[in-house]
C-alpha cells in the first residue's frame, strides 16, 4: 500500500472515530462526566493534528504526525472500553465502544505496517 492510499485509509477510519467523537461529545452523559469527556477531547486532538497534512496531500507527514498521536488515541479508546459500562449500558454506547476499538485497532495496524 502507498503512502498515499495509507493516509486515505486511516482517514476514512478515522471518520468512524469521529462518529463516535461526536455522539460522546452531545450525550447527556457528558455533561456530569469528566472522564468521557476526557474521552471525546482526546478523539478530538488526535484527529485536529491530522488536518494540515491531509489538506496539503502530505501522505509522509500525516503518517508521521499520525503515529506521534497514536498513543493518544489509544489511551482515549481504552479509557472509553473501561468506564463506557459505568457510563451507559445502552446499546449505543455499547456499539460505540465496539466501533472505536475496531477502528483504532486498524489504524494502529496500518500505522505498524507503514513503518516496515
Amino acid at each position: 500500500m502507498s503512502p498515499e492510499e495509507r493516509m486515505r485509509r486511516v482517514d476514512t477510519l478515522l471518520s468512524h472515530v469521529w462518529m463516535v467523537r461526536t455522539f460522546l461529545k452531545h450525550s447527556e452523559e457528558a455533561e456530569h462526566d469528566d472522564e468521557l469527556c476526557e474521552v471525546h477531547r482526546g478523539l478530538y486532538d488526535c484527529m485536529l493534528a491530522l488536518g494540515g497534512p491531509l489538506q496539503a496531500g502530505d501522505a509522509v507527514a500525516y503518517l508521521k504526525q499520525a503515529r506521534k498521536k497514536l498513543a493518544r488515541l489509544q489511551r482515549a479508546t481504552e479509557l472509553f472500553v473501561r468506564i463506557q459500562p459505568e457510563v451507559s449500558s445502552h446499546t449505543n454506547f455499547q456499539m460505540a465502544a465496539q466501533s472505536l476499538t475496531a477502528a483504532v485497532e486498524e489504524i494502529v495496524s496500518l500505522l505498524a505496517d507503514s513503518d516496515a
